[in-house]
């Protein structure tokens, strides 16, 4: 929460997230998935659940054989997840296929340079006045819906709001997409012949939305997305929708496109499931030594702990009192500034890595603990 590089450049996730696998460390970290167009989320990490496989043929589809790929990809689905036959094959005949989505998600053309790494730029794009004075007036105006979500997840409100004004500025910014259509194209036009793994996963989170659809849970037809196929507020991928959007009130609908409440629940619901702890920081209050660069593995889980970074030189920052957080496992992430050649480091705890399963990005979770730390202020 693709291709690794540029999917995660316009993002945000999105749940793929928002639900998107990608490698341990994509190069989302360049200028990515926040709000509809972001890294929805998706980039959101990988879910479970029954897949539905079907690797396009080399060199691609001609429109035959395209029509003939999408039309046994629906009778799987149905076979598989004991949908309508009828039904999946009508919603995958409405589907159309978008150009704009594929040219957003096609690699960079051969020779073409990477733009480096920025922090600074990345973190200006969402720690910044709009996005603090209109956070502080959502946290506000939301007040009872996520003082009780924080009660009953453990994450801090100003984290939640942090989240959803990073994906879609407090829901200003959802997509233009028809999730339908972003993420057939995807599943079977995805541009990158060396990438087969996104296009099967988009394949998936397709059979997620269509199953949603003929369940009741959202309308395929109708609901807009980013060009990554997140959805709503909180730019939640089918698969997340699917697994750990939760509602409000306790009803059976769920409507993360317009309920601020049902987004804000899910969004907690979320961070849990992939490990939030109650009352542990986000980053430890810790200065590294010059050395601690070589502790950084790129990886989206701790693997060191407090013992390990005191015996390597780190201490304390003035002030600090050692808490919780000395007694879990810690990790050494690198935000750089690759132009200038510099890298700041900081102490992540697990919570840190949890917000990675949203998007998965050092930049993105920094961000948004940087934008939640603002919204806390007075």
């Amino acid at each position: 929460m693709l291709p690794m590089y540029r999917l995660a450049l316009l993002v945000g996730c999105a749940a793929l997230l928002s639900a998107c696998a990608g490698p341990a460390r994509p190069p989302a970290d360049a200028n990515n998935n926040a709000s509809a167009n972001t890294p929805t989320s998706p980039s959101k990490p990988t879910e479970a659940g029954s897949s539905v496989s079907l690797l396009p043929p080399s060199g691609g589809y001609t429109p035959t054989t395209r029509r003939a790929a999408i039309q046994r990809f629906g009778i799987e689905l149905a076979a598989t997840r004991k949908l309508s036959e009828p039904a999946v094959l009508a919603l995958l005949a409405d589907a159309r296929y978008s150009e704009t989505v594929i040219r957003i998600v096609s690699p960079p053309a051969a020779g073409q340079p990477r733009a480096p790494r920025s922090w600074k730029q990345y973190r200006g794009r969402f720690v910044e006045p709009i996005r603090i004075n209109q956070g502080r007036a959502f946290m506000e105006q939301y007040s009872t819906e996520l003082n009780r979500a924080s009660e009953r997840y453990g994450v801090p409100a100003n984290v939640i709001a942090a989240i959803i004004g990073v994906e879609t500025l407090y829901g200003r910014s959802q997509g233009n997409f028809r999730a339908l259509d972003a993420l057939t194209s995807l599943a079977f036009d995805y541009p990158d012949p060396k990438r087969p793994d996104r296009a099967e996963m988009f394949r998936n989170q397709l059979a997620d939305l269509i199953e949603l659809d003929l369940t009741g849970r959202v309308d395929a037809r109708s609901v807009k997305a980013s060009y990554a196929g997140a959805i709503g507020i909180p730019q939640f991928m089918p698969g997340s929708i699917k697994r750990f959007a939760v509602s409000a009130s306790g009803a059976t609908q769920i409507n993360l496109s317009s309920s601020v409440p049902d987004a804000i629940v899910s969004v907690a619901n979320f961070l849990v499931e992939h490990g939030w702890q109650r009352g542990l920081p986000i980053f430890a209050p810790v200065i590294l030594p010059a050395s601690a660069g070589k502790l950084v593995d790129g990886g989206l889980k701790p693997t060191v702990d407090w013992p390990q970074l005191r015996a390597a030189g780190a201490r304390l920052a003035p002030g600090a009192k050692e808490g919780a957080w000395t007694r879990t496992a810690l990790g050494v992430i690198d935000l750089p500034e690759e132009a200038a050649g510099t890298v700041e480091l900081r102490t992540a705890t697990q919570n840190f890595f949890t917000i990675t399963q949203y998007n998965r990005s050092y930049f993105y979770a920094a961000s948004v603990a940087d934008l939640a730390a603002e919204l806390a202020k007075p």
